[in-house]
């Protein structure tokens, strides 16, 4: 008889289809739809772009810096990163939450490849907020008045942020198996946000997503002095940190995938200390040069007779001033209607973007200053600094006028108008066209008494013909120091005022 030798069985491994990967795409196809169609989702999406094409055009006019523009595409992301974070956070703890997480043993995807198909998800919303920060951009870039250049390490802020947050999202679910975790993780980022963003020349500010200014200062691109490039480097290397963390947690630990995580974490340092290092000297000295010597980085040229310096990224806005300027002198009289002025442009930028302090008048004649942003308000109190140099002989004299000089610098500032009175309500500081007011214009303000706005009023009322012709008949009175608004209004054919004609102090 013939014995038979049973061989021992070898316990069998389970190898990994080749189709795996395959799997991992298909599900995360399956997960972004999933994704995009959940009520938050959908909520903040549309939030999201209801306030960016409500806001488009109110925040810089119908002439945008490109170097602010950009920075505008950053906050509103964040909402639809907090609905991607708790979304996400529920999809991953879905197979709990149901009890079907036993059923996924007969699966070929392993829970790390799971993990991984979510966070492709996540990227793919990511994609379509950039999607959506591009065409923003783009818009303020194609508007006819744009000046400036944006960074792309600001635009890439927003589609970090979203990815950050939804893969924080999926870290939780790996990390806490509970889905409070998401709701209470939006509350505490909610709070470190607040807490953090008031710092606004702390470096520890950097380490938020989205860093606010606590000011809306325009400066030239080569003096904003943010590191746009590192930040996108922190916030890029953060999220390879948290989503590979996520997939380590779910048992993928690959000599790749920990090789990867270790990359990203020496990513996300380099880029948080180099972002909180503050201003460089080199930066330092430009900003004091530009802001104490703007002649000496500043190119000039001639418009009608007047001089238009401005910083090299503001040349195609001399024609604008150029426009008003002309308007501006051809309600003048006397020597002023063809008095050659200099407009220069000036900032105050030693205190970088969080500073606001005000630019002092200047006292050399017939110099005029100009800001670095325009159209809305800044076009009338960029008219009221020209009539007031024209009156006046010089910015600082211009802020003294305390007479009835008063009344005829507002009628060069807003007598060319197509809606004077309009104009009027935007230049003053409280949007009145009764009583007095103070007077906005890119230095020290005017002021106006209950008197003079009252024949002002009168003026705008009656033709514009008739008062130019009375105001370049009687320019040597009506701007001689000390004349009365009472004489001024005798002079242009009005009635006497009967409000306070008493200056401030």
């Amino acid at each position: 008889m013939t014995a038979v030798v049973e061989k021992p069985v070898r316990p069998s491994v389970r190898a990994e289809p080749d189709g795996s990967w395959a799997a991992v795409f298909t599900l995360a196809l399956f997960e972004t739809r999933r994704l995009l169609t959940r009520l938050p989702v959908i909520i903040a999406f549309l939030g999201y772009i209801s306030w960016t094409l409500w806001r488009g055009g109110k925040a810089w006019g119908d002439f945008p810096a490109l170097q602010d523009a950009d920075r505008d595409t950053q906050a509103a992301p964040m909402l639809v990163g907090l609905a991607v974070l708790v979304c996400v956070n529920q999809a991953a703890l879905r197979s709990r939450r149901y009890g079907t997480e036993h059923h996924f043993a007969v699966l070929v995807l392993q829970p790390w490849r799971r993990t991984v198909a979510h966070a492709l998800s996540v990227l793919a919303v990511a994609l379509l907020v950039a999607g959506c920060v591009a065409a923003q951009f783009g818009r303020e870039a194609l508007r006819p008045g744009a000046i400036g250049q944006g960074a792309v390490g600001e635009l890439l802020v927003g589609p970090l942020t979203v990815l950050l947050f939804g893969l924080f999202g999926l870290f939780f679910a790996g990390l806490v198996r509970s889905a409070l975790a998401a709701p209470l993780l939006v509350v505490l980022f909610l709070f470190l946000f607040l807490f953090f963003s008031g710092m606004s020349d702390d470096g520890s500010r950097w380490l938020l997503p989205v860093v606010e200014e606590a000011t809306r200062n325009t400066l030239p691109s080569d003096l904003m002095g943010r590191p746009a490039a590192w930040h996108a480097l922190y916030l890029t290397g953060l999220a390879l940190c948290v989503g590979l963390g996520a997939v380590l947690l779910d048992g993928g630990r690959k000599p790749v995938v920990v090789a990867c995580a270790a990359g990203a974490l020496v990513m996300t340092l380099v880029g948080g200390v180099a972002q909180t290092e503050g201003d460089s000297p080199e930066l330092v000295r430009a900003r004091e040069w530009a802001t104490v010597n703007p002649e000496q980085v500043q190119s000039c040229v001639r418009r009608d007779g007047s001089t238009y310096c401005a910083f090299p990224e503001w040349g195609p806005r001399v024609d604008d001033w150029a426009g008003v300027v002309g308007r501006v002198r051809s309600l003048a009289g006397g020597g002023a209607h063809e008095q050659d002025i200099v407009v220069r442009q000036r900032v105050e930028a030693r205190y970088g973007l969080s500073g606001d302090s005000a630019l002092m008048p200047l006292e050399r004649p017939h110099e005029v200053t100009v800001g670095t942003r325009w159209g809305g308000n800044r076009v009338p109190e960029f008219s009221a600094a020209v009539a007031g140099v024209l009156v006046a002989g010089s910015e600082k004299a211009s802020t003294s006028v305390c007479d009835g000089r008063m009344v005829t610098v507002m009628w060069l500032t807003v007598g060319w108008e197509s809606d004077p009175l309009a104009a009027l309500r935007r230049v003053r500081l409280d949007d009145s066209v009764t009583g007095s007011g103070l007077v906005l214009q890119p230095t020290d303000g005017l002021y106006m008494t209950d008197a003079q706005t009252e024949v002002l009023r009168e003026l705008l009322e009656r033709p514009r013909g008739e008062v130019t012709a009375r105001v370049k008949a009687h320019w040597a009175e009506l701007t001689a120091p000390k004349v009365t608004t009472a004489r001024v209004a005798e002079v242009l054919g009005v009635k006497a005022p009967e409000g306070d004609d008493k200056c401030l102090d």
